[in-house]
């Protein structure tokens, strides 16, 4: 809708972003890793993985992607805290976080704006809270059991906007009914904790920082569009992990589990070998 946030090279176009959750837990990870003689990182240590977060988050902010945004930020956050970085270095940026929020207001676009006045119940049913009405209905018409796969009519009718990207969830609970929801963040959980499993059997902490690292733009990603389409969180541009139309956020996803599994493939070939 007027947002850059595509790069077109003619036979394909894709989202840098989206890149940049795959190759930012790298760069923070062999970053650490060459610095990695020191047995306590000093305070200096961490000004270039902030200076690069705070860049990222910038950038991707002016496309305008608040939602990948806030994900790079989280993700860089959690490595950094991991790595440690003192925790009232984060009290304190809560702090300013909070301080400068009636100049942030003004900061913030009007469509952005109206998604947060939208979260906090205002708008018209017709007008701004007219996608989230529309979810909400979706949601909730789907029952226990759904009105069955491709009979949606919130989704059919096209009544509910964006619902092959950013709402596929409500399409999921129209056509599929709340054991169909249901299963699926069953299936998520599943996933999640057995990654968190496997990497908890990796020794070395720079592969385990490169996984989560990988790991938790997925992870906040999936909770982030649940949220969102339940009205439990401002609607913000999140597709849903391996849901959602969309090449570049779809292969990223599969390259960072890829990357998880060959870094757990390793672990275990260096157990044989031993």
């Amino acid at each position: 809708m007027g947002a850059q946030r595509w790069v077109n090279l003619g036979f394909v176009k894709f989202q840098s972003s989206d890149l940049a959750k795959l190759f930012f837990p790298m760069f923070i990870t062999y970053y650490f890793l060459h610095d990695s003689e020191q047995t306590e990182p000093k305070p200096i240590t961490y000004g270039l993985p902030l200076a690069i977060t705070a860049l990222s988050f910038l950038l991707i902010l002016k496309q305008p992607d608040l939602g990948t945004a806030l994900i790079l930020l989280g993700s860089g956050s959690v490595m950094l805290w991991i790595m440690g970085l003192p925790a009232r270095f984060f009290m304190f940026a809560a702090l300013f976080v909070l301080v400068t929020a009636p100049i942030s207001w003004h900061i913030l676009k009007p469509y952005q704006k109206k998604r947060i006045l939208v979260f906090m119940g205002q708008g018209d049913r017709n007008k701004e809270r007219y996608q989230i009405e529309q979810s909400k209905i979706a949601v909730g018409s789907g029952g226990l059991w759904g009105k069955g796969i491709g009979q949606g009519t919130q989704n059919k009718l096209s009544f509910l906007p964006e619902s092959r990207t950013d709402f596929i969830f409500s399409v999921i609970c129209e056509e599929s009914g709340f054991f169909g929801a249901l299963f699926v963040i069953i299936l998520y959980i599943i996933l999640f904790l057995q990654i968190f499993r496997l990497i908890m059997t990796i020794s070395s902490i720079f592969p385990q920082l490169m996984c989560l690292g990988l790991l938790m733009p997925i992870l906040l990603s999936a909770i982030i569009n649940i949220g969102m389409v339940l009205d439990l969180l401002p609607v913000v541009g999140i597709p849903l992990p391996f849901m959602s139309y969309g090449i570049t956020h779809i292969w990223t996803s599969f390259a960072s589990l890829g990357c998880i599994n060959s870094v757990t493939c390793q672990r275990y070939a260096q157990d044989l070998a031993s």
